[in-house]
């Protein structure tokens, strides 16, 4: 049997029952757009966060999106965040006309590093490439910095209390990127809930994944949480045709809410199984000569979104693992910086150093929840030969 990289149908024939008594039940009464079930999510998924308030939402981009618009991001403004990440994150500043200045991450944990950020800041307000790689625009007007985006990566939430530190600083606002560091941990603290708000994705390869595209924004801010309920829907005031402000139309669709409210009871359970899978994989590929294993630092819960091992020959390895039949993947093979949407920015490829090293050394192994142990035993023999004799 072919092993998938993500067994989304191993999952379904454990939660089947769940999943279809609630989208039944949302057949039923037929409120297919904002119905009781999307509610229902929030408070769950509030709870679960230990945030205030979670807006639903249709997507992990819109997620991110929602955030700047309530704050105003535009033309003019700086938002900072990792070029090591999917495009999403980059995407949402542009698309607000907002100038994106990268900022590289630190080999370890491929998050954002927070000694770079400040260096990021500083050389925005001098205008300054010789502190910081900046883009043309930052030479060309006087940019303000306004945001930070820091993406927990493969599920490891980045260094918050660093980045809080820098942020409060310079009066930076904090939008986590938690679309896969949902049920991640740092510091007591569950992942969503580590910055002024938290964006995350339900998209179906995550951790908690719908059966579509779905997101959510986490927050304390009772504000923001009212700002973003009407932009979610068009900028909707009092009613439906009384509009307050330019929005958008993202909302979470019930059916998809019904959906995750089936998974969220066993994603506890899941999540420990992760990490069961995750120290299986260490505890079989510890030692092997070329290869990096994923670091957890101390206070931190990985979500294994995915798992990234680093391989000095990255690319013959995942050739002898696609034809031992594992599965593999890269996670990104081109940072943001080099990729054609940004090259307006005026970056060459070795601005970020670090960013532009990991895409061409990660690879990451099927990760999730029902990985069995002889399954995932006979993935770790096939990188062991693949290793040794790349």
């Amino acid at each position: 049997m072919p092993i998938p990289f993500i067994d989304l149908k191993a999952q379904f024939a454990v939660l089947e029952p769940e999943i279809r008594a609630r989208m039944d039940a949302v057949l039923a009464h037929g409120k297919f757009i904002m119905g009781p079930e999307v509610a229902e999510l929030e408070t769950a998924l509030a709870a679960f966060a230990g945030t205030r308030h979670a807006v639903s939402c249709a997507s992990g981009t819109d997620a991110l999106l929602m955030p700047l618009l309530a704050w105003g991001v535009g033309p003019g403004d700086v938002v900072f965040t990792t070029p090591f990440t999917f495009i999403a994150t980059a995407e949402v500043i542009a698309l607000l006309g907002a100038t994106p200045v990268f900022v590289d991450i630190d080999p370890r944990t491929y998050n954002i590093d927070p000694a770079r950020l400040t260096q990021a800041i500083h050389a925005v307000r001098a205008q300054d490439p010789t502190l910081h790689p900046l883009p043309v625009a930052a030479m060309a007007y006087k940019l303000r910095p306004k945001a930070v985006i820091p993406v927990d990566l493969f599920g490891l939430p980045a260094d918050y209390d660093a980045i809080a530190a820098v942020a409060r600083e310079h009066g930076l606002v904090v939008l986590e990127d938690a679309a896969q560091g949902f049920g991640g941990v740092y510091k007591g603290k569950k992942a969503g809930a580590l910055g002024t708000a938290g964006a995350t994705s339900f998209f179906p390869a995550k951790p908690l994944g719908c059966f579509g595209d779905g997101g959510a924004v986490l927050t304390d801010d009772d504000e923001l949480a009212e700002t973003l309920r009407s932009i979610r829907v068009h900028g909707k005031g009092g009613h439906k045709y009384d509009n307050v402000r330019v929005g958008l139309n993202c909302r979470l669709d019930t059916l998809q809410a019904a959906i995750l409210l089936a998974k969220l009871p066993a994603f506890p359970g899941e999540l420990d199984a992760r990490d069961a899978a995750a120290a299986r994989y260490a505890a079989g590929l510890t030692g092997l000569p070329g290869l990096t294993l994923p670091v957890v630092p101390e206070g931190c819960r990985c979500a294994w979104a995915q798992y990234t091992l680093r391989l000095s020959r990255r690319d013959a390895v995942a050739a002898a693992l696609r034809e031992a039949g594992v599965p593999s993947m890269v996670y990104y093979p081109k940072p943001l910086h080099t990729q054609t949407a940004f090259a307006g920015l005026g970056h060459a490829p070795g601005d970020f150093p670090e960013s532009l090293a990991a895409s061409e050394q990660v690879l990451s192994l099927p990760m999730h929840p029902y990985l069995t142990a002889d399954v995932q035993d006979g993935i770790v023999a096939a990188v062991k030969t693949a290793v040794r004799h790349s």
